[in-house]
């Protein structure tokens, strides 16, 4: 059975841009509905990896050696990280303020034992006079009543780009999109710019810079990812208090950036994107270039896990076999990470699944992933 299938076998379970990005840290408590393998996904490995993560500084210290004890002196720690990151990431535009849609196709599908769910490719301003397509997917609005939670799902570094993920073609293990519909989220699914406009991805680089010749590719990809947020929080029928995010591979990066930033999404599953700076192509140009494999570079990614706190996020890892990039060589990045949590709540809502299955997404795997989302955005 593949995911598509085991999505529909689960039981049920706005603001801004500036606002989204920059808004002050409030603290929250964590649901008091978790999943009931929460603890499963918090627990060390039985025999500590032996890979190299790179520098892994202490959270809850400053940069002057104090300790941080408490929530109001994390909400000051927490804003000078977010500020080290983004000027890393080098400088991006505002927004644009147009969140009108153009509908360019729409489409009813239907299945034997799938609710339909109405596919519309639509085209939208990301950048001011740049536009992106997408696909839209709407659950049937008789089946799912009222207000829906929305999810921004982000596809994987393929030539398929959003048709994949949209479930228009490709592994139906990755309609990650289409089947999140199917159980009542209404989705947005942008392509990256990595395919709009260009033969290559790093010609799609070198027109990016030319724009922006002091941003990092991941900061284009964050912005986008935003962008489509917008988008999506300003469809009817969108309730913008359960706003998501999902990703594998190329998408899970874009979602360890989306979740730490915007502060939107609730709640988010990455799969086999290497929250190891070392672990898989974070240098390549349309990421954060060769700077983050320096002996010099401070940063890595357990800050952008403490970013998101309290937020829920889960990472799903293959560890082995070609092209695998999370696994139990990720966990001391989210074992780092559980102290700014448990500032917030005794029960983190972070976690890693590790499937052991390579770099896919297993159908048991694909269904607490699915459990997650329905969980923390109920």
């Amino acid at each position: 059975m593949r995911l598509a299938a085991m999505i529909l076998c689960l039981p049920m379970i706005a603001c801004c841009w500036e606002a989204a990005l920059g808004s002050k840290f409030m603290s929250c408590h964590a649901a008091e509905t978790s999943v009931s393998w929460l603890a499963d996904v918090q627990r060390p490995p039985e025999k500590p990896s032996s890979f190299d993560v790179g520098t892994v500084r202490p959270l809850l210290v400053t940069g002057g050696g104090n300790v941080v004890s408490d929530l109001i002196g994390w909400q000051r720690r927490r804003e000078a990280l977010r500020d080290a990151w983004l000027t890393f990431l080098g400088p991006m535009p505002a927004a644009p303020s147009n969140n009108t849609i153009e509908v360019l196709k729409s489409e009813v599908v239907q299945g034997e034992s799938h609710p339909e769910v109405t596919r519309q490719l639509i085209r939208y301003e990301c950048e001011a006079g740049l536009f992106v397509e997408a696909y839209l997917l709407r659950p049937d609005s008789a089946k799912f009543p009222g207000a829906r939670p929305g999810i921004v799902a982000l596809h994987s570094t393929t030539n398929k780009t959003i048709d994949e993920i949209a479930g228009v073609d490709g592994r139906e293990s990755r309609h990650l999109g289409m089947g999140l519909a199917r159980r009542g989220f209404i989705v947005i699914c942008p392509r990256c710019f990595l395919w709009q406009n260009a033969e290559t991805l790093p010609k799609a680089v070198d027109q990016f810079r030319a724009r922006h010749p002091h941003t990092l590719g991941m900061h284009k990809m964050l912005y986008d990812a935003m962008r489509a947020t917008d988008i999506l929080a300003a469809q009817p029928g969108v309730d913008t208090k359960r706003l998501g995010a999902v990703g594998h591979s190329l998408g899970a990066k874009e979602v360890l950036y989306h979740a730490a930033f915007d502060e939107r999404i609730k709640a988010a599953v990455a799969s086999e994107g290497g929250l190891a700076l070392r672990s898989t192509n974070w240098d390549a140009p349309w990421y954060l270039g060769p700077q983050c494999r320096e002996a010099r570079f401070e940063r890595n990614h357990h800050e952008l896990l403490a970013l998101t706190a309290p937020r829920a996020i889960l990472f799903l890892g293959g560890e082995t076999g070609p092209g695998a990039a999370d696994g139990d060589r990720s966990w001391p990045l989210i074992e780092a990470a559980l102290p700014v949590y448990r500032l917030h709540h005794e029960r983190p809502r972070i976690g890693l699944l590790n499937h052991h299955q390579g770099h896919s997404i297993p159908d048991d795997a694909g269904t607490k992933l699915v459990e997650w989302l329905e969980t923390y955005l109920r």
